[in-house]
């Protein structure tokens, strides 16, 4: 979590903030000018309204009174111009800034490990993502630019009191330290509970994202009353969250009304005396002062209310520039581009544990030739999905090394390494999107042809033909109008159409039914065929013609062979498994 120090800014974080609006200089410059501007026009006003009461009004001068209006006129138009321009381009600067923003967290974001995935939320990093980046851009359309720009107009227009009356300026200047006290007494405390607010706003995605992508084991398990309980106390602490910055609101504002209703109270009280006494105070100097007061404490209240959005933009981008400043990556140094159609795979006495001290993998060495199929075996636990994970570098390893047609897989260049590998998962996710779509995933060298006659030739046509709009059918999110089957064999054919060397299937028929495990089998046979393969098995039947067996355990292999080899050894492990799956199925 991002540390709150209660500073009212951080500069340090807003320069790495202003490094983004390098690229839009001529619309950041255009801004500030336009700010100064406006400062300056805000001035005229009421002083051309001074003007036009001493040196029309009270003469009863109906020419000149003509003129003074007519200057006011172009004026307003001309602030306007610019008030125009300047919300206009702040809000254009913004939303060009999270664009950038958001594109460099999304690409950081797709080159992390899965190891920091695996420890965080889903619902915080789409926060972090979606909600935090965008009340970045806050931060110039509503908060700093605005605030500079009533800062400006504040300096300008307090020079020009001074420039026109000392005394009345003091009258108004005796208030300010009220409001100035009060304004950084506010902010401070603003900022720790906009921390609170952004923290509640994640929990609560978090929370609520879980649940409804968890939602048929909170039906399954009659669990509905126990989570709504849960996400009222969530909710509950969210409504606190905010109810605290409304209640520094509600202490604030007033404070800051009063003070400017003081303000132009002694301005009337002082000035009137003096007009009435015959002294250097005329109409329409108090008349233009009891605007430069409202126009001075204004903003004020305004920069106030400006800061909160600072704040809270701020908070944010505090937030994601603590992912933009995530060391997690996979060390992509290599040189080598993967060309070579071998495939050939070995492992090379390597350790490797998700967590430090615990090891997974310990010390395991073997070896696929070109074209072999190597299947794996072993129980739960036993660091089967592991080497997966390990083969395309989504962990570093411990020790030990890895080698593909002789060459290290830190050699290799990260994407061409990739590219090489397919995976068929036993968890198989599939995108809201067509079935084209997710197998080819909108990769424009694999062409709906090409797909057509993969599927063909594994046979999985005919099931896809079957579907409403075929190839086109919308399978919704995370596949949902499929069966597990079904999201099987598009995976495979997924796979298929990537033409790689080197093809893994994890577990692909653990939890399908009959007639799609004898399709999955005949894409299996097809797919393998002339490429090396690793294949995870929890059934034994489905790996009877690997070229090679590994069973593992605890992490080491403690067993190594064909089919026929290994049910030769008495009380091998494997033997052992093939036995009791065996008879389990001939029961069945």
């Amino acid at each position: 979590m991002a540390e709150t120090t209660g500073n009212a800014f951080d500069f340090k974080l807003f320069k790495r903030l202003l490094a983004f609006t390098k690229p839009y200089r001529l619309v950041f410059y255009f801004v500030a000018f336009a700010a100064i501007i406006m400062s300056g026009l805000a001035v005229l006003r009421p002083y051309l309204l001074e003007l036009a009461i001493d040196n029309s009004m009270v003469p009863k001068d109906g020419d000149g009174f003509i003129k003074y209006i007519i200057l006011m006129v172009v004026v307003l138009m001309l602030e306007v111009i610019f008030q125009f321009a300047f919300i206009f381009y702040t809000n254009w600067l913004g939303q060009s800034v999270i664009r950038d923003m958001r594109q460099k967290l999304f690409r950081l974001m797709m080159s992390f490990k899965m190891k920091y995935f695996d420890k965080s939320a889903v619902g915080r990093l789409t926060t972090r993502a979606v909600n935090d980046v965008e009340t970045i851009s806050s931060i110039f359309s509503e908060g700093l630019f605005m605030i500079i720009s009533d800062l400006l107009k504040m300096l300008v227009i307090a020079g020009f009191m001074l420039y026109q009356s000392w005394r009345l300026s003091l009258i108004v200047f005796i208030v300010l330290p009220f409001i100035l006290y009060a304004t950084r007494v506010f902010q401070k405390a603003m900022k720790v509970a906009f921390e609170d607010v952004r923290n509640q706003v994640a929990n609560l995605n978090t929370f609520v994202q879980e649940r409804i992508t968890g939602m048929k084991i909170v039906q399954i398990f009659t669990r509905e009353k126990t989570e709504y309980e849960r996400f009222r106390e969530i909710n509950k602490d969210h409504r606190k969250a905010w109810i605290k910055t409304v209640w520094y609101n509600s202490i604030f504002f007033p404070i800051a009304e009063t003070a400017g209703a003081v303000a132009t109270g002694l301005l009337v009280w002082y000035g009137g005396l003096n007009v009435i006494g015959g002294g250097f105070v005329t109409l329409g100097i108090i008349t233009a002062f009891i605007q430069y007061a409202e126009m001075l404490f204004r903003p004020l209240r305004q920069i106030a209310d400006k800061f909160n959005t600072l704040q809270m933009g701020m908070v944010a981008a505090n937030r994601v520039f603590g992912i933009l400043d995530t060391k997690s990556h996979i060390a992509d140094t290599g040189m080598v581009d993967y060309t070579s159609t071998k495939g050939e795979i070995e492992f090379k006495n390597v350790q490797f544990g998700y967590n430090e001290g615990e090891e997974v993998i310990k010390g395991i060495s073997f070896k696929a030739n070109p074209g072999e199929t190597v299947a794996i075996v072993g129980a739960t636990g036993a660091g089967k999905s592991t080497i997966i994970n390990l083969l395309n570098r989504f962990y570093e390893i411990n020790s030990g090394d890895i080698l593909i047609d002789g060459i290290s897989l830190k050699d290799y260049k990260l994407a061409s390494l990739r590219g090489q590998i397919a995976v068929v998962l036993q968890d198989v996710f599939l995108f809201a999107d067509s079935i084209l779509n997710n197998i080819t995933l909108n990769n424009p060298n694999i062409s709906e042809e090409e797909v057509i006659a993969a599927a063909k030739e594994i046979g999985v046509h005919k099931f896809i033909q079957s579907l409403p709009d075929g190839y086109h059918y919308n399978v919704k999110e995370r596949g949902s109008m499929l069966s597990s089957g079904q999201r099987q064999l598009i995976s495979f054919l997924r796979a298929y159409v990537s033409k790689p060397s080197i093809l893994v299937l994890d577990e692909a028929t653990s939890s399908v039914d009959t007639y799609s495990e004898e399709l999955i089998q005949t894409a299996t046979d097809k797919i393998t065929k002339g490429r090396t393969s690793i294949v995870i098995a929890h059934r034994l039947a489905t790996i009877k013609k690997a070229d090679k067996i590994i069973v593992m355990d605890a992490g080491k292999i403690v067993e190594e062979g064909t089919h026929k080899e290994l049910l030769k050894l008495e009380n091998g492990l494997y033997k052992n498994l093939y036995e009791v799956q065996f008879m389990a199925e001939e029961a069945i």
